[in-house]
């Protein structure tokens, strides 16, 4: 047999580019090829009875994998894109074509498949059924295949001690009896053998039964030692409110993530190279939920739980029957600040009372830490009253495992009755004899001549300046009576006032991500997207915004049947928001292309049903 030969290229500049040139040449001659070929072999197998298969590429993967579906079509094609049938809980996306031509003793075959990709929602066994296609006329039908979705499960401890995994994940909880209402903070720390490059991850569940899930928040990276590799531990802070008692399980919490690098080279030519798909999943924590204990309890809980202290004031204090008094409430400490709301105090009946409005400002990333601030309008109905009464608010101290009760003292107020006014009191001073009057006489002459005569002007009545004087106040109390019933109307519509406040976050936002992303500020730029996308879906939805994750879309979302035109950019903006923290975006123009993405989402969301 002969030997091949080849020769090294030239090093020189033009050399080189010659040998591009050439490649690039070569390379179109091919497709030329192929293509001549393909005519040809269709032309030939224009004769033979058509045939159509199914296979799966592999038949058994894990939760957060995903397989291929190959439809395969030889001897003829059907005339549009074959669609598998829908499957519950199984994602199908049809991810392109391709072809294949082979020649055996100058007989030209040729086969077309189309490729789908299978991407489960949960473990379990699953079925393709038959799929039935028209090729030229002819009924052809694949067989049913079978697809087993196993559940992912942590590697064995001696895998990790002996450093034969590249990635694995671990969760830790502060305790494992937590009372009803209770915040805690779970923490997943995610190790990746310390060099080795890691993208796309991507969480895929964290089931967490009786609990309710709050913010994500990652941490900050560090190196540590186990057994004898060393990893870099990435900690991810997941904020956590139990809200119904029992024995229950938290996780196991799984994700997908991609690991090692691309060779600068194959990235040219477009080729991947010691990249692995890995699929990463943390041990299950058993948890006791525990009910809050029905002794003690204070006639004004209303099922606050946390560590709080609380401060009050009151103005103005002198004020007639009638006038408004704002009680300004604030909150401060640890606990699920978004749940927190003001109990109702008896001992306010001389009072008219409006419900009161309220504002966060947390002090941590989880949003667990903070002061949160009501303001209340309340209106004395008599003048008999002397005070308003002392404001009592309890809360369960999961610490101390008991109740306590916080109350400020009664504030004194001066409250006159409707329209009474201080009578002015007039001084004079002492009369002198100078003082007394020169009498006037009796009889007064006549006037011998009338004087200077004077045009005598319009009444005050009939001046335009003078009626429109008038109007004034008319219109000042037309305006006020439409001001107080917008101000009624908003604090009695918590919807409507949280629409207003969402809409002008957006607003706001949409500007600092203008500015963020001029300065190619990538972490706050992602930080503040995904922030109005929580606040625009938490307004939709109607529950915290702080509670919104990418599950949203699966859980709530699609359940209501919004389009996909929404869920979709939806969808990718979340996941580049994911990749965005551990492969940041460089590029200040990459950052503004997102805005009208961001813009449009917002504006589909808008018109979801509320």
């Amino acid at each position: 047999m002969q030997g091949l030969s080849c020769e090294m290229p030239s090093t020189t500049p033009a050399a080189g580019l010659r040998s591009v040139a050439g490649w690039a040449l070569l390379a179109n001659v091919k497709r030329l090829l192929a293509a001549t070929l393909l005519l040809l072999c269709l032309a030939t197998l224009s004769t033979y009875a058509a045939t159509f298969t199914g296979s799966l590429d592999r038949d058994t993967i894990t939760l957060g994998e995903s397989a291929t579906l190959s439809l395969a079509f030889s001897g003829g094609t059907p005339g549009t894109v074959p669609t598998p049938p829908e499957v519950p809980n199984l994602q199908i996306t049809f991810s392109g074509n391709s072809q294949e031509i082979t020649t055996i003793n100058g007989q030209f075959s040729a086969t077309v498949s189309y490729n789908f990709t299978l991407t489960p929602r949960q473990p379990g066994d699953f079925t393709i059924p038959a799929i039935t296609v028209d090729v030229a006329g002819q009924k052809l039908a694949t067989q049913p295949l079978q697809l087993k979705v196993l559940k992912p499960s942590p590697p064995p401890p001696a895998a990790i001690q002996s450093g034969s995994q590249p990635a694995f994940m671990r969760l830790l909880l502060p305790k494992k009896e937590i009372y009803v209402g209770e915040t805690i903070v779970a923490q997943v720390q995610i190790y990746v053998r310390n060099g080795l490059p890691i993208s796309n991850f991507q969480t895929t569940g964290f089931p967490a039964e009786g609990f309710t899930i709050g913010k994500q928040i990652e941490g900050q990276h560090r190196l540590v030692q186990v057994g004898t590799t060393t990893y870099a531990m990435i900690p991810v802070n997941i904020a956590l409110q139990a809200v119904k008692a029992g024995s229950v399980t938290v996780g196991p919490y799984t994700a997908n993530a991609v690991l090692g690098s691309r060779d600068p080279f194959d990235m040219f030519f477009g080729r991947s190279s010691e990249q692995k798909q890995m699929v990463l999943a943390t041990e299950s924590q058993p948890v006791q939920l525990l009910p809050l204990p029905r002794e003690g309890v204070p006639p004004e809980f209303n099922g606050a739980v946390g560590t709080y202290s609380m401060s009050v004031t009151a103005g103005p204090t002198n004020l007639a029957v009638g006038d408004p008094i704002t009680v300004r409430v604030q909150l401060s400490g640890r606990g699920w600040l978004d749940a927190l709301a003001l109990p109702a105090q008896p001992a306010w009946h001389d009072f008219n009372t409006y419900p009161p409005t309220s504002k966060v400002e947390t002090t941590d990333s989880l949003g667990l830490q903070g002061t949160k601030t009501f303001e209340q309008v309340v209106i004395p109905q008599n003048a008999d009253v002397k005070a308003l009464p002392p404001f009592g608010f309890s809360f369960f101290d999961p610490d101390q495992k008991k109740y306590r009760r916080l109350e400020q003292p009664a504030i004194a107020l001066v409250v006159r009755p409707a329209g009474a006014a201080a009578t002015p009191t007039y001084l004079a001073g002492p009369r002198t004899g100078s003082d007394n009057p020169t009498p006037s006489q009796d009889i007064v002459a006549n006037k011998q001549r009338l004087g200077t005569l004077a045009q005598i002007g319009a009444p005050l009545l009939l001046q335009p300046w003078f009626l429109t004087l008038q109007g004034l106040p008319v219109l000042a109390f037309l305006g006020a009576v439409v001001w107080r019933k917008r101000t009624d109307n908003l604090a009695n519509n918590p919807r409507l006032r949280r629409r207003r406040h969402v809409a002008h976050e957006i607003r706001e936002g949409l500007n600092h991500l203008r500015v963020q992303a001029e300065q190619n500020n990538s972490e706050q730029f992602f930080a503040t997207l995904v922030r109005l996308l929580q606040e625009q879906l938490g307004e939709r939805l109607d529950v915290p915004a702080s509670s919104i994750t990418e599950a949203v879309i699966d859980e709530q979302l699609r359940p209501r049947r919004v389009p996909e035109t929404t869920l979709a950019p939806l969808a990718d903006l979340f996941q580049k928001c994911n990749l965005a923290r551990y492969a940041p975006v460089k590029s200040s123009q990459e950052l503004t292309d997102l805005l009208p993405q961001l813009e449009a989402v917002l504006a589909n969301l808008q018109e979801i049903e509320a």
